[in-house]
């Protein structure tokens, strides 16, 4: 189902980033950066809303350095 891969997508999108780094170590070979099994247009599109979440972005914009007068 559709929907089935847009959520596995956006799971993988937002896993991505740290499943990234364990691999950089030589770790965790078993578990894909990018599951190919499942690329398709809803996949894709949820993997990239994973990537570029909101929740991983918000972390650094609490303090922006300008003031409103």
């Amino acid at each position: 189902m559709w929907w089935e891969d847009l959520l596995w997508g956006f799971w993988n999108g937002i896993t991505a980033w740290i499943v990234l780094i364990v691999h950089v170590f030589g770790q965790w070979g078993e578990f894909p950066f990018y599951n190919t099994a499942r690329a398709g247009n809803w996949y894709d599109f949820g993997f990239l809303l994973g990537m570029g979440s909101p929740l991983l972005g918000g972390f650094g914009a609490r303090r922006s350095g300008f003031r409103r007068r």
